[in-house]
């Protein structure tokens, strides 16, 4: 009794039981059907399926868009969290929220507007276009949408750090003879640089999943503007479920490898902020 009434959970037992139950309704049984289905196809056809030319195609492009994403997201979100967290200005608070507009926009939404508004008739599109600079409808285009959705990862992973950071260690180095970047290369970004690679890693794998604001502008040009997500909704259409879920395994594998890499990373973000404090 003494050892039932000091636990932090009551009823453990029954709450472990209830999440694991609900777990196994909503994430694991869909996750194992997917596999489950893609057995239907022997290896030989597995492997037709996932090395089609079309779907490599898309491999590349997912995974290539999704990468150059993340790296700009970084730099520029980096650089958009330090202007929020150190400076004053007017309409701060508004720019604050717009950087969660694209969690609560639905991505179809964003992705008619975008193609609204770089088309080459569009409010940028027809500045660009005499230029050369084709956006929508070309990997450019589905580059510029994968920044949009993945740029609120970085700055909410970057934000919180730099609040805590105190500003005392950049004083204390320029106080030494340090100027302001090597105060920041070598006293900040040290500490900011785990939570970077945690926003980094969440925003690829944001990206490598986009479907409703890429479909739009994208064009789905064969071989030249066609996601990965798209060619699992074709095969869904042309009701070829094991083609579908065959894709669908390699999309779910990689992202199990991320979800992996993004764990570490936090871990590791977590025990460098409590070695600083």
């Amino acid at each position: 009794m003494a050892s039932s009434s000091n636990r932090v959970l009551p009823g453990f037992g029954l709450s472990l039981g209830y999440t694991l139950v609900y777990l196994s309704l909503i994430v694991l049984i869909p996750l194992a059907a997917v596999f489950i289905k893609a057995s239907s196809l022997s290896l030989a056809q597995f492997w037709a399926v996932v090395t089609a030319p079309s779907v490599v195609a898309s491999y590349k492009l997912s995974f290539g868009a999704s990468l150059l994403a993340a790296a700009i997201n970084s730099v520029f979100g980096l650089m958009l969290a330090w202007a929020l967290v150190r400076y004053s200005f007017p309409g701060k608070r508004l720019v604050d929220a717009l950087v969660d507009l694209p969690f609560a926009l639905p991505t179809a939404v964003a992705g008619i507007a975008l193609t609204a508004l770089y088309a080459p008739n569009g409010w940028m599109g027809k500045f660009l276009e005499p230029l050369g600079i084709k956006v929508a409808f070309t990997p450019l285009g589905v580059l510029v949408a994968l920044i949009f959705i993945g740029l609120p990862f970085v700055v909410r992973t970057v934000q919180p750090i730099l609040e805590d950071l105190d500003t005392e260690y950049e004083e204390a180095a320029v106080s030494l003879g340090a100027n302001r970047w090597q105060a920041f290369r070598h006293v900040v970004f040290p500490t900011l640089l785990p939570a970077l690679m945690t926003g980094f890693a969440m925003a690829f794998a944001r990206a490598v999943g986009e479907y409703g604001s890429v479909i739009f502008i994208a064009g789905n040009i064969p071989m030249v503007s066609e996601i990965t997500p798209l060619m699992i909704i074709t095969k869904l259409e042309q009701y070829d479920y094991a083609g579908a879920t065959a894709i669908a395994v390699v999309m779910l594998v990689f992202s199990f490898l991320l979800l992996l890499l993004i764990n570490g990373l936090q871990a590791w973000t977590a025990k460098r902020t409590g070695r600083a404090r």
